[in-house]
């Protein structure tokens, strides 16, 4: 048994002009866990905050745009006198192909800005991960544009089937099931 879930950090920009985009996979994890509980603005957490059980797992999307997400994970995370053990971050992942939901746990930010960030704010690298695939458009080049464009109407679908598949073993990471958890994801359709 690993630690219980005391944070769940949904990545991705402020705003309806990114809304809809593959780099706000994290935010469409969060407000579907959300869903009949809202979320409210923080200030002093640098986004909104919604909060589920008891005791309670708080969900944080960041209104800090994405390069900046470690000032809002960091802001809550000292503010309760948290660990990186009780953390999971949840964002887009170019590695993996739409439709996919992977857990990690550590590592690298894999280019990522919003993970950067985070890891630079905390001084560690060894939290949890919840990795959504928004598909590689193939150049690097494009890589930008492509995070912030909106999927085709097929790649979001396959974007929320991973997060259907995400939301069910979702109560074993919250209680520290982590193995248990990541082989359910892992083998599930």
């Amino acid at each position: 048994m690993s630690s219980a879930i005391a944070v769940v950090a949904g990545l991705g920009n402020p705003g309806p002009a990114y809304a809809d985009t593959r780099h706000n996979a994290g935010f469409w994890f969060v407000d579907r866990l959300a869903t009949g509980v809202g979320f409210r603005s923080v200030g002093r957490f640098h986004g909104e905050v919604a909060e589920l059980g008891h005791p309670p797992c708080r969900l944080l999307k960041p209104t800090t745009f994405m390069n900046r997400s470690g000032q809002s994970v960091a802001a809550l995370m000292n503010y309760y006198r948290l660990s990186v053990e009780e953390l999971l971050v949840v964002h887009d992942d170019l590695d993996l192909p739409a439709g996919t939901a992977r857990l990690k746990q550590g590592g690298g930010h894999g280019g990522h800005n919003g993970l950067r960030d985070i890891m630079a704010a905390l001084g560690q690298r060894d939290f949890r991960r919840l990795r959504i695939g928004v598909g590689h458009p193939g150049d690097r080049e494009r890589v930008v544009g492509h995070v912030l464009e909106r999927p085709t109407r097929e790649e979001a679908r396959l974007m929320e089937d991973a997060i259907d598949r995400a939301i069910k073993v979702f109560p074993m990471v919250l209680e520290g099931a982590w193995e248990k958890a990541m082989h359910a994801l892992h083998s599930s359709p």
